[in-house]
């Protein structure tokens, strides 16, 4: 098995797509995935796209097709104090392909996305009961922000 880190392609949007439902429903929260595929495509691949992406395609040795098993999407935000950062909006494994290093390929390469563009840091969100993902971020000496509170306007 050939594990490939690549950027995302429009043509990997439906997958891309798949991973993000799976990943809303293991966070309980299936109903709230409501962008459109062309939406996406549109933010990622139009003409002024919005996100970027890294995905994690696997070669099996007994099959002539790849298939992506894994994906980390960013995009910019802006610092008045440090500057342009990254944002890692997510970083999703298929379930049946945790634990074998994908995260951590996916992680890396975000990381070093981020200093070759010379971004001040990167920032995430964590849900607070998702356990692994905090111990998998510890791995990376994240620093765990509990004085910020979220906020957001929905339209």
């Amino acid at each position: 098995m050939e594990i490939k880190i690549r950027s995302a392609v429009k043509e990997d949007c439906p997958r891309m797509m798949e991973l993000i439902r799976e990943l809303a429903e293991f966070e309980k929260a299936p109903h709230e995935v409501t962008v459109e595929l062309e939406h996406f495509v549109e933010s990622g691949f139009g003409e002024c796209p919005v996100w970027w992406a890294y995905v994690a395609e696997i070669q099996e040795e007994d099959s002539q097709e790849a298939f992506l098993a894994g994906m980390a999407l960013y995009y910019i935000r802006y610092s008045t104090w440090k500057g342009q950062r990254m944002y890692l909006e997510d970083i999703i494994v298929a379930n049946e392909w945790r634990g074998k290093g994908i995260g951590r390929l996916l992680m890396d390469r975000l990381v070093e996305e981020a200093r070759n563009k010379k971004f001040s840091g990167m920032m995430w969100q964590v849900l607070d009961w998702n356990e692994p993902a905090k111990e998998f971020y510890k791995k990376y000496n994240a620093r765990f922000d509990n004085e910020w509170v979220n906020c957001n306007v929905q339209f």
